[in-house]
């Protein structure tokens, strides 16, 4: 693979990717990708941004440029309380907020032992994806869950005791827990300890 064709290929990805901004912090990647599956084939979908801010943004990779052209004519529709804001790309999905990303070998090492897991029922609690996981994939170290009555789902982070628990717990996806099928990806993020509130002076 020599530098001419990833760029060519590159390129060709940044032609089937959108920028959207403006969007509401309490819409989901599944809610996004519901807006634009219209459009063309969704490839991808990472919505990016910081928590504490009201508004966030994501990009979106069509199967073809087609879908990115048609998901440019969106621009302006409603989402949530906002309505977005849709331009062509000019990057490729970008990776995950460096912030969150491994510091060093022990971090880079847990996330080999991390999954993401998305679309959970609000009805499953932190105790039943534990002992699901345990039970099919083994022990788990670490489990948070995330998201709040809100949302339609919620998402976990899933750290287990061994990198090929996390390999064997990827299979899971498409498992119904409660009443819907859950998603399940490699982490791109360590569940970091809560780190303590500072007092403030």
């Amino acid at each position: 693979m020599n530098s001419r064709t990833s760029m060519v290929q590159r390129e060709e990805i940044i032609r089937r990717t959108v920028y959207v901004s403006d969007i509401d912090q309490q819409v989901t990647e599944e809610q996004l990708a519901a807006l634009f599956v219209g459009c063309g084939q969704v490839v991808d979908c990472r919505i990016c941004g910081d928590p504490n801010s009201v508004l966030c943004f994501a990009f979106i990779e069509f199967n073809d440029e087609e879908g990115a052209q048609a998901a440019v004519n969106l621009a302006g529709t409603m989402l949530g309380y906002y309505p977005v804001r849709v331009l062509p790309s000019k990057t490729a999905i970008a990776p995950v907020n460096p912030t969150f990303l491994p510091r060093n070998d022990d971090e880079r090492e847990m996330c080999t032992r991390t999954i993401y897991c998305t679309n959970i029922d609000k009805k499953v609690t932190q105790a039943d994806i534990k002992l699901f996981f345990e039970s099919v994939c083994g022990e788990v170290y670490r489990l948070r869950l995330l998201g709040d009555y809100h949302h339609s789902t919620r998402i976990a982070f899933v750290e287990f005791v061994m990198a090929e628990s996390a390999i064997a717990a990827l299979n899971c996806s498409g498992v119904v827990l409660g009443s819907l099928p859950i998603r399940v990806s490699p982490s791109k993020a360590p569940v970091r300890p809560r780190a303590p509130r500072l007092p403030m002076h």
